[in-house]
């Protein structure tokens, strides 16, 4: 990543498909040199794409639910000042929380989690001591519901979006904002999922990357169901675990995977 005069830094996470790729595209078109990273292959092919739009484009492929593997993403910026952060990996899992291998369980959670705290605690670290920094993370409404069958995807987004409101509060003044992405229903679709309704993710990375760059510290895209709705009027927890049941369970429009 070493350049002459570089141009600002942008590290996206989760950058082979949907938001987290739109919002590398954002990136690259206002200005900034990109690292990205996510645990597929298709970051290459992404990182080709990206290279067509007349950035220098860093890339890797690492395992972000490891220390070892923010640490090889992190390194990769090679003294770099990462100027802008959008952690957009995640991991989704669908499923009764007790018929789900714990193997699978404990990644989501060190994904969506751990290796995202981590990796802020490094480049926030550094961005408060140069006094100046955004960063996105991608949170969503599923953390406001009560999550049957999707408990721990659901419970891990609960802790971003919780996160990112008190994190946002300890920086403030210091020169970095946090903006939370929380997107509605069908929205959170596309975070992990390519090819569908493509425009729509570009114009929900669009809009978020210019409140980042605004320095906005949350935004809510939209209501997109009747749960959705009903969880922002107040509805009891009990009355949302019975209707999240029926949207979760396999074969319903919004199953994640």
């Amino acid at each position: 990543m070493t350049t002459t005069n570089p141009r600002p830094l942008a590290a996206v996470t989760g950058a082979s498909a949907g938001i987290g790729l739109e919002l590398a595209r954002c990136c690259a078109d206002n200005g900034y040199d990109l690292l990205i990273t996510a645990d597929e292959p298709r970051i290459y092919e992404a990182a080709h794409e990206l290279r067509g739009m007349d950035v220098r484009v860093g890339v890797l492929q690492t395992d972000l639910a490891t220390r070892a593997g923010v640490d090889r993403f992190y390194d990769a910026a090679q003294g770099r000042p990462i100027d802008v952060l959008l952690a957009n990996a995640g991991r989704a899992l669908g499923g009764a929380f007790l018929d789900q291998p714990f193997e699978q369980v404990r990644r989501v959670v060190e994904t969506n989690v751990t290796g995202t705290v981590y990796l802020l605690h490094k480049a926030a670290f550094d961005m408060r001591r140069r006094g100046r920094g955004r960063i996105l993370l991608t949170g969503s409404l599923a953390g406001l519901l009560p999550g049957t069958l999707q408990a721990i995807y659901d419970g891990t987004r609960a802790f971003i979006d919780a996160f990112a409101a008190g994190f946002c509060e300890e920086l403030r003044g210091t020169g970095v904002s946090v903006t939370c992405l929380v997107p509605a229903a069908a929205e959170r679709e596309l975070c992990g999922q390519a090819g569908l309704a493509d425009a729509d993710a570009a114009d929900v990375a669009r809009a978020i990357f210019a409140a980042m760059q605004r320095g906005e510290t949350g935004v809510i895209t939209g209501w997109s169901t009747a749960l959705d709705t009903a969880a922002a009027a107040g509805a009891p927890p009990s009355v949302l675990a019975k209707q999240h049941r029926t949207i979760a369970k396999p074969g319903s429009p919004r199953e994640r995977h």
